[in-house]
Parts: structure tokens; sequence; C-alpha cells
């Protein structure tokens, strides 16, 4: 987040084999050491050690598998080698870090196990130094209290259960109130019942004195709940006591995170809640009175709108900057929002932040000459990356966010330069042209020519309760919208507008202009098909576009042609498989049309006379098992690739009368894509391929040795986490390095450099 080039996702770390749910820094105390710990839902805490190189490389140094749930929270301790972790079991697990001074050895050893009764499911923990001779752990989950263990030797004990709040507790955390090292700790804690409340934990005997939030008229009847009964405990040198210091009220919705800063002398809270906001807290000077500041986000008037009207569905985290100057959150959208103090100004400034999928990435597809990449799956949206081109460098971000859908996306394809359609569960695809706000940012910001004809339309929007794109117009500020007739009884619907300026930066959009601004008007829809949407390919001459849907009988196992120019349906359907059609590409030019599917064989059409595709070559054992993927190749001798479930890509040539098996790669486990260079030249043979377990293996072959097949594979640290959806390689990259993208279940998107046979994230 704080990199000024803005180069997005620099490491991605693999190795769980389930969600992880949690990660925090180990605070080593070093600048040339970094700790880092997970857990996720495979039961296992992995440690990884970060080397301050010029790749900045994570090593796993130890996995622990001592949780018999997923875990949910981890919790460290700045000075201390001691940290906790939740699961799901209902079990807290004190652990501590053994290590060298420098870290060259890392080990962990399990110190207590905490059963948490009654038994609840651990969403929040956090840990504080009580004194020089104890330590106090925070836990709060599934009930509405929250349960403080105060350490006596190595061993927590429970010490208190603090009550108020009415929902389950989703953050806590400690601080000290002042830098005096001898002041109170305040610990906060987050709820779903809409609520911040802050807690002192006080040294000694006498209480603190009862605050003032506790005699504040405007807090009305919820006073009846705030109760200054004071829970004393000790530690091994003192006693302590713990009351209740104020309620904070402003979010609408649950709040996900709570966590203290100190900023230029002041003790601040930052919040993040399912209302789409960010809050920021602060004591006023005078009245000891909480209030929020400075409130981030998404205005009120949006609360209760869907995905598909705008909304970002809430924010789930929330964190400060190691200095405390910036601020960001990440919501259901997938994408950060940072935010930046401004001292000049007086006020927080949103910046350049990183966005992606959150959920299975489907399908891929560059457009007609390279310059951007169209990508869609199951968190129902499509969205469009390019390379943001300035003085000093080049990064990737998505521009625009085309579709917001009501369905998972499944397929994708660009038609023309700009022009793509889309397939989904919803049993149909649909056709999307660019808007002129964004060719012209496209060609402002990543130095793409807009096309030449000039009857874009200006922008497009989703109507409440619909799932259409519809165009709108763009006006100026000072411009009005003239009534059709000047007709004084037709009212102009604002949301069939929007400003010029709305669409006017200099710099990649950020979430609020992806959500609400940035999406393609829909032209048309395609039917036909009776189930979900399966597979999708648009001819190199743009002219057909071939589909197909998921099935189980012949009768819809049919691949539909359809006309671009008109987008009628060409009649008959194609009829030869017997179950769900996986793959569809037309070959270089055009001439055949390749499909393959789950009944384990592929078919060959061939275009006729009369432009009509029929059934050429087929073979129903080409694969032992449902064959996954198909792709052409752009030697001489037409040629084609099929990848399936028994682990082997088979390149096949069409000779004569009859299609010859050349070659075959075998693969560690099931192919799920392959996808042919149709520019890598010299007669050669290039692709890449794709398994279920996120292996990544580009291959090459001469054209008359296609049976002798060199394959590198790509190494684990950058290749995906999981299964492979679609490969595609980037046209246009004459004299250049060749590209690809990969889509993959771990919700990635990733673009690979291939030069030399070696291959490195672009």
């Amino acid at each position: 987040m704080r990199d000024e080039g803005l180069r997005g996702v620099t490491k991605v770390l693999n190795g769980h084999s389930g969600v992880v749910n949690a990660v925090k820094f180990f605070p080593t105390g070093s600048e040339h050491v970094a700790v880092l710990l997970s857990g996720a839902a495979d039961h296992s805490l992995r440690i990884w050690k970060g080397h301050q190189d010029a790749e900045r490389r994570f090593d796993l140094v130890k996995s622990v598998t001592e949780h018999k749930s997923p875990v949910t929270r981890i919790a460290t301790l700045p000075g201390s080698d001691v940290f906790a972790t939740g699961a799901s079991d209902g079990v807290v697990k004190i652990w501590k870090l053994v290590h060298d001074v420098d870290f060259t050895a890392i080990d962990v050893e399990l110190i207590q196990s905490i059963s948490l009764a009654p038994r609840y499911f651990p969403l929040a923990i956090a840990l504080a130094k009580l004194d020089d001779s104890a330590l106090v752990l925070a836990v709060g989950g599934t009930r509405s209290t929250i349960q403080i263990f105060v350490s006596y030797d190595t061993q927590f004990q429970l010490s208190a259960t603090l009550t108020g709040h009415e929902g389950w507790i989703r953050a806590l955390d400690f601080t000290q109130e002042s830098e005096e090292k001898d002041s109170d700790l305040l610990l906060v804690s987050a709820s779903q019942d809409k609520y911040l409340r802050l807690w002192r934990l006080h040294q000694g005997e006498e209480l603190p004195a009862a605050s003032a939030a506790l005699n504040d008229p405007a807090l009305g009847v919820l006073g009846k709940s705030l109760s200054n009964k004071a829970h004393r405990f000790a530690s091994a040198t003192a006693k302590y006591s713990i009351t209740f210091e104020a309620l904070l009220l402003g979010h609408e919705d649950w709040i996900y995170t709570a966590s203290w800063r100190h900023r230029a002398g002041r003790l601040q809270l930052l919040s993040t809640s399912e209302d789409n906001s960010l809050a920021i807290w602060e004591a006023d000077p005078s009245s000891g009175v909480w209030v929020c500041i400075t409130r981030l986000g998404e205005i009120s008037g949006q609360k209760g709108s869907t995905s598909a009207t705008g909304s970002a569905g809430g924010f789930w985290i929330g964190l400060w900057s190691p200095d405390g100057n910036s601020a960001v959150s990440l919501g259901r959208t997938g994408s950060w929002r940072r935010w930046t103090y401004s001292p000049t100004q007086d006020m927080w400034t949103q910046q350049v932040a990183i966005t992606g999928h959150v959920r299975e990435v489907k399908g891929l597809s560059w457009s007609r000459d390279g310059s951007y990449l169209l990508t869609t799956g199951s968190d129902q949206t499509t969205r469009l990356f390019s390379e943001w081109k300035r003085d000093a460098g080049s990064s990737w971000h998505e521009f625009s966010r085309p579709q917001i859908h009501g369905y998972d996306l499944n397929c994708i394809s660009a038609v023309t330069p700009t022009q793509f359609l889309s397939g989904a569960d919803e049993k149909l695809l649909r056709v999307f042209d660019e808007p002129k706000g964004v060719s012209e940012m496209l060609h402002r910001l990543c130095a793409i020519a807009p096309p030449s004809s000039a009857s874009l339309p200006d922008a497009a929007n989703i109507p409440v309760l619909g799932l259409s794109n519809k165009a709108i117009q763009a006006i100026d500020e000072e411009d009005t919208v003239d009534n059709a007739d000047d007709d004084e009884t037709e009212v102009v619907d604002p949301a069939s507008i929007v400003r010029k300026s709305t669409l006017e930066f200099n710099h990649p959009p950020f979430e609020d202009h992806l959500a609400r601004h940035l999406l393609w008007p829909e032209t048309e829809k395609l039917y036909g098909h009776g189930y979900e949407i399966s597979a999708l390919a648009v001819s190199s001459s743009s002219a057909l576009v071939a589909t197909a849907c998921r099935a189980s009988s012949i009768d819809h196992a049919v691949i539909r042609l359809y006309d671009s120019a008109e987008w009628l349906e060409i009649k008959p359907p194609l009829k030869a498989h017997s179950l769900t059609v996986t793959a569809l590409e037309f070959s270089p030019d055009d001439r055949f049309l390749l499909s393959v599917g789950r009944d384990r064989q592929w078919v060959v059409w061939e275009r006729g006379e009369e432009g009509a595709y029929v059934l050429r070559y087929a073979n129903p054992k080409g694969h032992t098992r449902m064959v996954l993927g198909a792709s052409w190749t752009a030697l001489a001798r037409p040629t084609f690739l099929t990848a399936g479930r028994d682990k082997t890509v088979k390149i096949w040539a069409v000779e004569g009368d009859g299609v010859q098996l050349k070659g075959s790669v075998q693969a560690r486990a099931a192919v799920t894509a392959v996808a042919c260079n149709r520019e890598a030249g010299d007669g050669k043979l290039q692709f890449a391929f794709g398994t279920e377990g996120g292996e990544l293996v580009v291959g090459t072959a001469e054209a008359e040795g296609l049976d002798e097949v060199a394959t590198v594979t790509v190494g684990r640290d950058v290749a995906p986490a999981k299964g492979i959806n679609q490969i595609v390689w980037r046209p246009g990259r004459e004299g250049r390095a060749q590209q690809m993208a990969v889509a993959s279940e771990d919700s990635s998107v990733r673009v690979f450099n291939v030069e030399g046979g070696i291959v490195a994230s672009a």
C-alpha cells in the first residue's frame, strides 16, 4: 500500500490448503527481519520468515496443526515472544516463539490451551502487558460477553467477564492511555450490536473517576445498560479493576474492526462497519467524551442498496499505516480503500489502492489488440485491467467494472475492440459496448487509442431492481437536461445522467468510480440455451459466436452459433456431444471449430461452402476421462491441443481425411486449461497448461517434432494456489516478451512474462 510505484500485489505466499482466516506480523523489533503468522481453515498455524533482499522472499519455517478446527484469530504483543491463536473448536492457545537473536532459527512452543466456557467460537482476541509480572488476554466471539484472562507464572486464568454488549463481539484491542509507563490500559470492544465500548484497566484498590459518558443525558434509555460495575482481580504483584469507560455511537450496522493508534500525541480509534464507513474517534479535550472526528467511506444515502447499485457491502477490515497518517479498509467487493491525512488541508484524501476479484475467476479475454484484459467470475462481476502508463513507469490496475450482475459469470470473450459478451448461470449471454467515458479514460491513462466511431454512449448505470446496464447521458456541470417537447410533466430521472467531471480523473479509478460510474451499457441478449452457460468462443474474424451450456443429454449439449452483425442465431445448432461442452475455439483462419466436453470426446467442425459448420472429425475416446481444455495452434498444418482429467495434454494434427495424435504431455494432476500462443513464430509450437492443483507449465516443440515437447514448470512461489480455470496469451506482442494471463480458483488473475523458457510475473 505504501509502494510509491503502485505495483499492487508483490508477493503471494502459497502453502495453506484452506481459506486463510488470520494473518499477523510478529513484532521482531528489527527492521531487517520479518516474521509472519498465518492461520487457516486447514487447522494449521504457519510461520513465515521474510528476507529483506531484492525479491523480498518469505519462506515457510514452521507449520503447526495443534488446533482441531479452523484457526480464526491471531494476537501478538510487541516486546514479547508470546502470542495467541483462537479457533472454531472453542479453544484459545497460548504460544511462545523460540528464536535466537537474529531469528536465524525459529521454532514455536505451546504454552497453554484454554477451552472457552461456556463454549463459543473466538472471533476476537487481544493481548497486552499488565505489569512486569503478568499479561492480560481478552477474548470475545459468538457470545455477547468478553472474557478477561490474566497470566500467573505462565498460565492464564479467567479473571473477569464483561457484559453490556447485545451482539457477537467482532474486535478487541488494548492500548496504553498515554505514553507514560504507569498509565491505565484501555480496551475497546466492537460488536454486531452497532456499538463500540471502552473499558479501563486501572491499577490499585481505588476505582478510577466515573466516566462522564455514564451521565450523558443524550444517551437516553441506553443509560440503563451502562453499568459501571467494577470487576476486580490481581496479578502476582498488584491489584486491578476493570470498569466501563464509554459507549461510542455512530455506526448504523455491525462493526467489524477497531484499532488504536497514538497520532501526533493524541489517542485515536479506528473502526469499520457493515454500514460502508470507516470512522476515526477521539476524546474531546475538555469533556473527555469520545466523538467521531472523521467519517470516511460511503454516504448514508446508499444504505440498503445492493451491489448492483453500487453499495460496497460493508468494510470488513480497517488498518492504520505504521506512521498513523494513512488508513485502509477492505470490503466485500475485494477493493482496498486508502485515505491519507493531509496536514495542509486538514483532511483525509482518498488514494489509489488495490482491487481485484474476491471469488473464483472463471473467464479471461484480452481485447482484440491486447491493450487490456477482461476478467469475470463467481463474484458476479466483470472487470477490465490495463497498464497505467506514466513517466514513473507503468503498473496494472482495474480501470472499469463493465458488468455487476446477479448471477455467477462463467465465460467472457472480446468481439471487437469496443465490445464483449459474457455468459452466466442465468442461461443467456449479454453483449456490452464500451462507453465514451471509459474510452477516453483508457486513452488518457493507458495510451489506448480511442475507437474511430463517434457513436459510443457516454456512460451506463443499472436501474433499481434491474440486471441490464442502460446507457445514460454525460452532461457538463452547468448544463441542464432538456425534457422532450418541453413537456413540464415529464421529469428527468437523475439516475439517467452523470456529470462529465465525475468521469474525469488523472489516476486509476477508486472503488466509488468502479462500482457506479464505469459500467458498460448492454446492447443485446442471446437466448436459446436451457441451462447455465458453460463455454464461449468468438471467431477470428469476429463474425460468429459459438456458445454451449451445461447439459446431461444430447438435446442440451448443443453448440449454438450467432451472427455478431445482427445477433441472430444460425440454425440448426451443432449436435455431437452428449454431456456439457467445456471448451470451444475457432481455428486461426475460422475454417474449423473445435469443441470438447465431459463426454470425453473432441469434435472438429468444418465450415462448408455456404458458411455453415458441419461435423468433420470426432474422437469419442480422445481422452480416458472428461476433456476440459482445447486450443488451436498457429502452425501451417491445422493442429490443436486437448487437455483432460486423465492428466494429459494431447497434440493432434489434421491430415488428409483424418486426425492423427502427434504428441502427448503428462501432468501430475488433472489438466483444467490449455492455451496455444499464436504469435510464437518460426514454425514453433508454444503453449501453456494448468492443473486443478494450480501447477502452471509452459511447453515448446518444433513443428516437425511434436512428439518431443520441452516443458518448464512455473515456480510455486508465483503460481496460483488453487485450480487454474483459463489461460489466455496476449496478442500484439511482436518483438516483445510474450505474456499470458491466468485465471484461478484462488480468486487471482496473474499476468506472466514468458521469454526464452523463463516465466516471471509481469
